[in-house]
């Protein structure tokens, strides 16, 4: 922290989660201050054990003007802040934060933006229901965007439920209904690359489109096994720059 703050930028940008050392934004960004000459602006990783972290984060950071928000405070995150976006409001979850001259936070949500833009150049006419696995914060904006698309879907997870599939209850014939499924796990991420959801993945086809979130590897352990048997793949990277250019917008508007 002591490093951050003696550097001379005038405008620090941040990314809150946990265990994020591989994460693509702060080279991101830093890229993009350097290739645009803005030498007053820096990008940090905040690797935060809890959320209530963040409060020191504020204030001993006196120069930051906005924070990404990732896996596992999206939801966490909203009882620290001053106002929601209607849009994050409605999602229930957070991944952009701007900090005003005086402090008072709001939160956005990005990802569906992202995520939207990263499918529909891969959606054919009998993509029409979707299976998202996982139901944490980054999987109410992936609903949020299938709705937005149009697109039925459900929630698989590993708990026994009588409105969410349990992974157990995939078989040829859900499969056979639902033409996308998209991991928003962590399951595979950098270094835990052998991992991957708890599926089948013999009832993929080359019908069914699998999009995984994780974006380190390039090629996840889920993606490989869905192409294996003929599945259209796309990993988070696209997403993840799509989203990051809104929140972008939204800390500069």
């Amino acid at each position: 922290m002591k490093d951050i703050l003696k550097k001379k930028s005038k405008k620090i940008y941040g990314l809150v989660g946990k265990g994020i050392s591989y994460s693509f934004s702060a080279k991101y960004f830093n890229d993009k201050f350097t290739k645009k000459g803005m030498d007053n602006c820096y990008y940090q990783n905040f690797d935060l054990e809890y959320i209530g972290e963040l409060r020191n984060i504020l204030e001993e950071t006196k120069k930051l003007r906005g924070l990404n928000v990732t896996i596992p405070y999206k939801e966490d995150v909203i009882s620290m802040l001053d106002s929601l976006h209607k849009t994050a409001r409605v999602i229930g979850a957070v991944n952009t934060i701007t900090i005003s001259k005086k402090g008072k936070l709001k939160g956005y949500n990005t990802d569906h933006t992202g995520f939207k833009k990263a499918l529909k150049p891969l959606l054919e006419s009998h993509h029409q229901k979707a299976l998202i696995l996982g139901t944490g914060g980054a999987s109410k904006a992936i609903a949020y965007a299938l709705r937005k698309l149009k697109i039925e879907y459900d929630f698989v997870s590993r708990k026994e439920s009588d409105v969410i599939f349990s992974y157990n209850d995939l078989d040829r014939e859900i499969f056979n209904e639902y033409q996308i499924i998209i991991n928003t796990t962590p399951l595979g991420t950098h270094p835990n690359i052998d991992e991957c959801p708890p599926l089948d993945y013999s009832l993929f086809t080359d019908k069914h489109i699998a999009f995984d979130l994780v974006y380190n590897p390039e090629e996840t352990t889920f993606m490989r096994k869905a192409a294996e048997h003929g599945a259209k793949t796309s990993n988070g990277y696209k997403m993840l720059v799509y989203q990051a250019e809104k929140a972008w917008k939204i800390w500069n508007k």
